[in-house]
């Protein structure tokens, strides 16, 4: 939710050294589920020839409703916003030629049985990782699995 985290840079990073530009909304001022949906929707993309979404927490649930309309070639989610309360999806359609859902034992916001669930309906690799729900303490591990991800998509 916060544009240009510790994340994000380490990402932006990543990216950039693949070829691709980083952008990195700003949420701050809008914590509804849907209206994130909306502002990302809004943003003009057309200048990218091939598109990644990439989202964590709430993030993660906006782009992958995002992605029935965008259509990236990739969708990298980190411990994503599956199936809480007062988040009014629960049936999801991702669209992408690729994805990977990476979640943390220790979540306590949001449960890895929600990962589960999600991956196992779409046929989507989930990895577990030692950590809590801001995964920061395995961040150079995601970092290596984002650039693994870049490598290997079609």
């Amino acid at each position: 939710s916060t544009p240009w985290s510790e994340k994000s840079l380490a990402f932006a990073e990543v990216a950039k050294r693949y070829g691709y530009d980083f952008e990195s909304p700003d949420y701050r001022l809008q914590s509804d589920p849907e209206e994130r949906i909306r502002q990302l929707l809004a943003m003009d993309l057309s200048a990218y020839g091939e598109c990644i979404l990439i989202g964590s927490s709430m993030g993660g649930y906006v782009a992958t409703v995002a992605s029935e309309t965008i259509k990236p070639h990739g969708l990298f989610l980190l411990a994503p916003a599956f199936y809480l309360p007062g988040y009014p999806r629960t049936d999801f359609h991702p669209t992408a030629a690729r994805t990977l859902v990476i979640h943390g034992w220790q979540d306590d916001i949001v449960l890895p049985g929600n990962s589960w669930m999600f991956c196992q309906k779409h046929s989507i690799r989930l990895n577990m990782v030692n950590a809590d729900h801001r995964l920061l303490s395995e961040l150079p591990y995601l970092t290596e699995e984002f650039e693994r991800f870049l490598r290997t998509l079609p």
